[in-house]
């Protein structure tokens, strides 16, 4: 028997427990040993206790260093920020990797995909400094660091060493944002003269939005300032059926935090009929930075074999399993 991984379970609300306790099973049936603790976040918290995210649930995440976290809805103009930023600022998780590949038996108008964006996390427009002027403006202020800029930087030309990729690509607005948007790319630009066996390039993100989906064949590893990044990596996901396929994984110095890219879906809450993959496939991507490569491959051999066969899947890619029977049909795929 291998280690056992301690990991924080965060549920979350509107399709998150469905999802989340989806993605567990298949987790417990991959052959990883894992100790759960299963703590709550979100709406229903703020209902009972005045906060959406307790102590004691940020206190689970310091103490295990990884979490596998379901969706949390995240209020439009009002209420809390977001639990999501606001564990990420907490732990410093300073890199949202996203990997989009095309699934083979998935509609979707592009073949051969297989790109990662690697979003800064932490700053940017999503570092919340913004107020009111007066009644009749409101002002955000956009926070670039070197420091910020470098450490991501570094990740993303260290994803591609490890990962076997050859090209890394900054994008960017610093023909306009010259300050900002400027010290990122010059900061990237200097990292990247350390890496010489990786490809650079870099691009506008106007015209990068264009070029992804005109030929995403042609991109492997993008690194994107927060907000570029959080709009190019739900543009991606496009490319290969949606963000219900789509993993992604917060990573910082002493911690991670993995969460599938879509949103709570507060609609199709208890209904069992929302697709877990794209929490199993972060869910695998946890094991992989747990080690368990082999469990992960499993998962993952699992997953894409249902989707090859396009019967055993949920609704949304036109089969007919709900999101238990979806589970349950990705254990027995990785028992066979």
């Amino acid at each position: 028997m291998g280690a056992v991984h301690r990991v924080t379970l965060i549920p979350g609300d509107g399709i998150g427990p469905e999802v989340s306790l989806a993605a567990r099973r298949v987790v417990d049936a991959s052959g990883a040993q894992i100790d759960w603790h299963v703590e709550e976040a979100g709406e229903a918290q703020m209902a009972r206790e005045g906060t959406p995210l307790p102590e004691r649930t940020i206190e689970s995440v310091a103490r295990d260093r990884v979490a596998l976290k379901g969706p949390i809805t995240t209020p439009v103009g009002s209420g809390f920020r977001s639990v999501n930023v606001a564990l990420r600022k907490k732990f410093d998780l300073y890199a949202n990797v996203r990997p989009v590949r095309t699934f083979p038996g998935v509609q979707s108008r592009y073949e051969g995909v297989d790109l990662v964006v690697v979003r800064e996390n932490t700053e940017d427009l999503y570092a919340g400094i913004e107020h009111m002027i007066g009644d009749y403006a409101a002002e955000s202020i956009k926070l670039i660091t070197r420091r910020g800029s470098e450490r991501i930087a570094r990740y993303a030309f260290d994803y591609a060493l490890r990962n076997g990729r050859h090209k890394v690509t900054a994008i960017h607005k610093a023909n306009i944002m010259k300050c900002t948007d400027g010290l990122f790319l010059d900061t990237v630009r200097a990292v990247a003269e350390e890496y010489p066996q990786i490809e650079f390039t870099d691009e506008i993100v106007d015209a990068a939005c264009m070029h992804v989906v005109q030929r995403p064949e042609a991109y492997d590893v993008l690194v994107l300032p927060n907000l570029y990044g959080d709009i190019m990596s739900d543009l991606c996901a496009g490319l290969v059926g949606g963000i219900g396929l789509a993993p992604s994984a917060n990573i910082g110095a002493d911690c991670a935090i993995f969460e599938a890219v879509h949103g709570s879906a507060p609609k199709h809450a208890g209904k069992n009929d929302a697709n877990p993959t794209a929490l199993i496939l972060s869910a695998a991507m946890m094991l992989r930075h747990l080690g368990e490569t082999e469990a992960a491959g499993r998962i993952e051999g699992a997953v894409l074999a249902l989707l090859r066969g396009g019967v055993k899947v949920t609704y949304d890619l036109g089969g007919g399993l709900g999101t238990s029977e979806f589970a349950d049909a990705v254990i027995v795929e990785m028992a066979g």
